[in-house]
């Protein structure tokens, strides 16, 4: 069982991204990965507000996108209040950390900025939407204490039943191995001129498409098998060679 990664995406004050370390170490989480923070890393203002969880920020590693935070994860859950018309399944806390548990391979919970949450080409790159259940009249939460709740269920469930899982499944594939799958079918698509009928929508296209091999979590067999087929179908056949 591995711990999960937390993602913090554009974070925008040492002293929140120290207290995000803090309210991992506090249940067990020592994986974190900064996705641009907007006042550079190291953070003066972060090692006070962690309180001592120096080796998380010691080891804390930056990222230039989003997609490179995840490569290695199997699993990344994005939490967000809202889904952004995205089609994901949506879990709470306490169902993430089940799934988990139950995974074999590493798997990274993702947040947003303070002020503004993950944006919609952020939630693309999950394959889950995760919901803390708030008071509908009040939902606020800062950085921390959305970091603080899903650490706290993980840790809680700590070695409990596993989730249910798929038979012959082995479980979704690394990251980096479907960003490979996307971009092979990206280019693909670019080199036959599918984008050029719609003038403007290549960028809603692409988001489609990332949506459409995200969601299902593939297996990595799964993953190289849609790249075989890839490769196949961008070959051009001779007249009469079967």
């Amino acid at each position: 069982m591995t711990a999960p990664a937390v993602i913090l995406v554009r974070p925008q004050l040492g002293v929140n991204i120290g207290a995000c370390a803090r309210a991992m170490l506090n249940f067990g989480l020592t994986d974190l990965r900064l996705v641009s923070p907007r006042d550079g890393w190291p953070n003066a203002d972060a090692g006070p507000a962690a309180s001592g969880a120096d080796a998380v920020l010691d080891g804390a590693r930056v990222f230039d996108s989003v997609a490179d935070a995840c490569a290695g994860l199997s699993l990344v859950f994005a939490t967000t209040i809202r889904n952004r018309e995205l089609i994901r399944r949506v879990v709470t806390p306490e169902q993430a950390a089940a799934d988990c548990h139950a995974l074999a391979a590493p798997a990274g919970i993702m947040f947003g900025p303070e002020r503004t949450g993950l944006e919609t080409e952020d939630l693309a790159v999950a394959h889950a939407i995760l919901t803390i259940p708030v008071n509908p009249d009040f939902g606020s939460l800062n950085l921390a204490q959305a970091v603080l709740v899903v650490a706290y269920e993980w840790f809680r469930q700590g070695s409990g039943a596993p989730a249910a899982t798929l038979v012959n499944h082995d479980g979704p594939a690394p990251h980096e191995e479907l960003e490979g799958l996307i971009a092979a079918i990206d280019a693909q698509l670019g080199a036959n001129g599918y984008y050029n009928p719609v003038p403007g929508r290549a960028a809603a296209a692409r988001l489609l498409m990332r949506n459409l091999f995200t969601r299902p979590e593939y297996s990595a067999g799964e993953v190289r098998t849609l790249r075989g087929i890839v490769r196949g179908l961008s070959f051009k056949r001779h007249p009469g060679v079967d």
